[in-house]
């Protein structure tokens, strides 16, 4: 018997004649290596762990490679900060200009700083020695200012831009008020942004006509960079995309590690670009119409919360200038692209596309200027970069960091920390994570001192329900008739078995009222009393204490618990307390299933008794 007879029969049947076809190639998911890593070096907490005070809006906040943070307000006035192992430490105060902050820049290595106002002259730091070094008076408004020197510069070259002009002028930093440059035929409109790359010795600047620029600094006299860039017309780039597209750039960001820029257009769009060639990269679309589309797929928020920041959103687009405090950095690796949304401080994933988590979501704050500080402080150990943390090396490992971001916020005159803890982590119940470093105003010292403490009131009590224990904060100073009432009337058993009687999920759960209906209930003196607004105290926040009313100064037993922000009650309903633990009890009752119509739990959720400490 043959070879060929033995073979199988099948295996003749199955040969192709021609040739084979080619596989289908599976689709490969990007994945980028050790990001895991990567983002544990990167704050991650939905709520902001401490805030500190400036006497006005705080417009801008900075991080330098020297460890000082900057912050800048609309009154002209600069704070120095420095980090610390853990937060930050406050270092020295500027009455730096008589009119409103418009740009603040932080020059690469750290050690220089700038701002511009609307007093037309520009002030210049010694961020290291904490120290005003050089007035410059321009003359005129400037929207933007720029370092643009690398490590082999002679001289410390700033660039700046006027309002409505399209020229740009470049000083020394360290010297007189006498421009040493005028570039004046590089745009056609106003200038909104100027960055610099130190390591490829270019600039990049973005005009209101929708045009992108590159041009060198002083080693080149200002020309086009041909030997650092990888293109010569640009025609064979993408730069004219925001032309056509009919916007411009209100703030950019330039990423040396990734060797991309990412900016942000006038209708909110991210436009991410290749730095050496100019071509586009990605687009993504931050307007409100994509986040409510989102929400109504699926909800982000609470659907009233979520209607207050569409409402904040539209007044912040408003206005040029606010928009262009949004601005946009790049994490130490240059894989991640960071700014604030609607729903808090967006992590971008440029290499996978995909956002990876939103920081500060929980929060009722629009925040607009950023700023990141990673890795560890230089005296604790030399800093870290990200690819050295995914190292196997033990000897980095012991080595703790305290990445944080820091934030500003529409029309607010603090700017917040977020980092990796949550409030609870790192604060006593009893301390009050909004600092406050500044004078307060005569209405917050009237508050503070026209109600004086009445007896019989506490500062703590524990809720204890059937569903658990709920730790309370209260405020005697703030609202000591309320705090008085709910204390006697805890002490005396008054609301032993009450039920929660009205639980409304994402909104409040309300209890107090003997007969179980809402229609009951007196206070400990017999009848109705007023109603106690402090200017310290708003619903800004989830968790408030307040009492129930049926209108202005009808306070009586009932009261109830927030689950969301609830701004609109403010001045409405006396806030009395906060929650302090137990938060997951709350959420457990406001989940409970209820009478559609009358917002009664169908099982009911009994308040057992309340201790008071």
């Amino acid at each position: 018997m043959s070879k060929r007879e033995v073979e199988d029969p099948k295996q003749e049947d199955d040969e192709w004649v021609g040739p084979k076809p080619s596989e289908a190639k599976k689709p490969r998911v990007k994945v980028l290596p050790h990001e895991k890593t990567y983002l544990d070096n990167m704050p991650c907490s939905e709520r902001y762990e401490r805030s500190y005070m400036h006497r006005d809006c705080v417009t801008h906040v900075a991080v330098t490679k020297t460890e000082f943070i900057c912050t800048a307000s609309s009154d002209g006035h600069v704070k120095f900060w420095k980090k610390q192992i853990r937060g930050i430490e406050f270092v020295k105060h500027f009455r730096a200009h008589l009119g409103a902050i418009t740009f603040m820049a932080v020059s690469y290595d750290g050690t220089l700083m700038a701002t511009v106002a609307t007093d037309k002259a520009m002030k210049i730091f010694d961020v290291i020695n904490f120290d005003m070094i050089n007035m410059i008076t321009l003359g005129y408004v400037a929207s933007v200012c720029e370092w643009v020197y690398s490590a082999t510069s002679r001289v410390k070259i700033i660039a700046v831009a006027a309002q409505e002009d399209s020229s740009i002028l470049v000083y020394d930093g360290r010297g007189s008020s006498e421009p040493l440059h005028k570039i004046d035929n590089l745009h056609m409109g106003p200038v909104t942004c100027i960055k610099y790359c130190p390591t490829f010795k270019f600039a990049i600047s973005t005009c209101e006509k929708g045009m992108i620029e590159y041009w060198s600094g002083q080693e080149n006299d200002y020309s086009f960079p041909e030997q650092a860039v990888k293109f010569k017309f640009k025609s064979d780039t993408s730069l004219y995309k925001l032309a056509q597209m009919k916007t411009h750039v209100v703030s950019f960001s330039i990423s040396e590690k990734s060797k991309k820029f990412a900016c942000l257009t006038a209708d909110k769009k991210i436009v991410v670009f290749h730095l050496l060639t100019g071509k586009l990269s990605r687009i993504f679309d931050e307007a409100i119409s994509t986040y409510v589309e989102l929400h109504q797929s699926k909800a982000q928020l609470a659907d009233m919360e979520f209607g207050r920041r569409v409402a904040v959103e539209r007044e912040v687009e408003k206005c040029q200038k606010t928009l262009a405090k949004n601005n946009l950095i790049f994490d130490e690796t240059g894989n991640f692209l960071l700014y604030s949304t609607i729903l808090g401080i967006k992590l971008l994933n440029l290499h996978t596309n995909r956002c990876c988590r939103i920081v500060g979501k929980l929060e009722n704050i629009r925040i607009l200027n950023i700023a990141m500080f990673q890795g560890t402080i230089a005296k604790l150990k030399s800093a870290l970069t990200a690819d050295m943390h995914a190292s196997d090396n033990p000897a980095l490992k012991e080595t703790d960091s305290d990445p944080m971001i820091f934030a500003s916020a529409f029309k607010k005159n603090r700017f917040y920390l977020f980092s990796r803890y949550s409030p609870e982590d790192v604060h006593d119940s009893n301390v009050d994570r909004d600092v406050f470093n500044e004078r307060p105003t005569k209405d917050e010292v009237m508050a503070a001192t026209q109600l004086q403490s009445e007896k019989r009131v506490a500062e703590l009590a524990v809720l204890h329900t059937s569903a658990g224990d709920i730790h309370l904060k209260l405020f005697p100073k703030e609202a000591p008739k309320a705090v008085e009432n709910f204390c006697v009337h805890s002490r005396n058993g008054y609301f032993n078995g009450n039920i929660f009687h009205r639980v409304i999920k994402g909104f409040m759960v309300q209890t107090g009222d003997p007969l179980g209906t809402g229609t009951g209930g007196e206070s400990i003196w017999g009848k109705e009393f007023g109603d106690e607004f402090s200017p310290l105290l708003k619903h800004d926040r989830p968790y408030t204490l307040s009492m129930a009313n049926a209108g202005p100064s009808t306070n009586g037993s009932q009261f109830f618990i927030t689950i969301v922000p609830t701004p609109w009650l403010d001045n409405k309903h006396t806030i009395f307390g906060r929650v302090t633990r137990g938060m997951e009890v709350v959420h457990s009752i406001a989940d409970v299933k209820v009478h559609p119509k009358t917002d009664k739990p169908y099982d009911d959720v009994v308040v057992v008794n309340i201790s008071i400490k």
